[in-house]
C-alpha cells in the first residue's frame, strides 16, 4: 500500500503553534466560565486531531467542558440556551483574537486565523455514565435549539487500540483517505468521522507486517477489500448506510458523504 505520509503529516512546527493557540483559546474560556487561568484544565482535542487520523489540511477540533451550572440555569430560563452558550464562548475567544474572525456555527464556535488555520470549539457539558464513561452533551442551535450527545474519549481510546492491533494501518490508511479526498475530490463532502468509522468497522485483520515475518498470499489487495466492503454495505454506492463510531458506537450517517467516500476508495484501488 502507497501512502505518502510524509506529504501529510503535520510538522512539529505546526503541532507547536496549534499547542500555543490551544492554550490561549482554554485560558481565555476558563477565565470566563470557570473564573480560572487554566490554559489546559476543562479541554482536550477532538475530532480528527484528538483522534490521531489528522492531515495538513484538517481542522483543528477542541471540546471545552462548561460547568453544569449553566445548562441548569439557563435550559428552561432562556429560549435556545445553546446558541447564547456559543455566544459567550465566541465573546471569551474574542478578548484573546479581537482581530480573527470568529463565529458561531451551528454546534461550534469557529476561528479563522490569517494564516489559513482553522479551530473549531465545541463547548459541552460533562455527564459521568456508570457503564459509558464521559459522555458530553453539546449544543446544536438549529430548529429552536437542542443537545446532542457523543462520548469523544471513547473514540480515541477504541482508535489507538486498533491503530497498535494494525501496526498503524489503521491511521495511516484514514489520513490517505483524507489527502485523496482533498487532492482529487474537493468539490465534494466525505466528514472525518465518517471516514474513521468506516475504515475502523471494515480493516478487519489487516495489519502492516513487522520486519522478518513472513508474506501470507491474499485474494484481493487491502485497497480492494476496503472497497468490496464498501460496495456490500452500500449496494455499489447507490444506498447511504449507518455505521457507529468507533468505541463510544454512536450512529453515523454516511447520507452526505456516500458519493465522495466512493470515489476515494475507488481512486486507492
Amino acid at each position: 500500500m502507497g501512502m505518502p505520509v510524509k506529504k501529510y503529516s503535520i510538522p512539529l512546527e505546526t503541532k507547536q503553534h496549534i499547542a500555543n493557540r490551544y492554550k490561549t483559546i482554554t485560558k481565555a474560556i476558563n477565565r470566563s466560565l470557570w473564573k480560572s487561568v487554566s490554559d489546559s484544565a476543562h479541554s482536550f482535542y477532538v475530532g480528527s486531531y484528538g483522534r490521531g487520523t489528522a492531515i495538513t489540511t484538517s481542522d483543528i477540533d477542541i471540546l471545552i467542558e462548561v460547568p453544569r451550572d449553566f445548562y441548569v440555569c439557563n435550559t428552561y430560563s432562556t429560549y435556545n440556551p445553546q446558541s447564547r452558550l456559543l455566544q459567550v464562548v465566541k465573546n471569551a475567544i474574542l478578548e484573546s483574537y479581537p482581530r480573527s474572525s470568529v463565529k458561531g456555527d451551528g454546534q461550534v464556535v469557529v476561528i479563522n486565523f490569517s494564516d489559513g488555520m482553522k479551530m473549531e470549539v465545541l463547548p459541552a457539558i460533562r455527564e459521568d455514565d456508570y457503564f459509558c464513561g464521559a459522555i458530553y452533551h453539546y449544543p446544536d442551535t438549529h430548529m429552536g435549539g437542542k443537545w446532542l450527545s457523543t462520548n469523544p474519549k471513547a473514540e480515541q481510546e477504541a482508535i489507538a487500540q486498533k491503530d497498535k492491533q494494525s501496526n498503524g494501518l489503521y491511521k495511516n490508511t484514514c489520513k490517505h483517505m483524507r489527502y485523496i479526498r482533498d487532492n482529487y475530490f474537493s468539490s465534494y463532502h466525505l466528514s472525518g468521522i465518517v471516514i474513521d468509522s468506516f475504515v475502523f468497522n471494515v480493516i478487519d485483520n489487516w495489519r502492516y507486517l513487522v520486519e522478518g515475518e513472513p508474506i501470507v498470499p491474499y485474494n484481493e489487495t487491502y485497497e480492494e477489500s476496503l472497497l468490496k466492503r464498501f460496495n456490500q454495505l452500500s449496494y455499489n454506492g447507490y444506498i447511504p448506510f449507518n455505521i457507529t463510531a468507533p468505541g463510544s458506537n454512536i450512529p453515523v450517517d454516511t447520507n452526505n458523504s456516500i458519493l465522495c467516500l466512493g470515489k476515494v476508495l475507488n481512486k486507492m484501488v
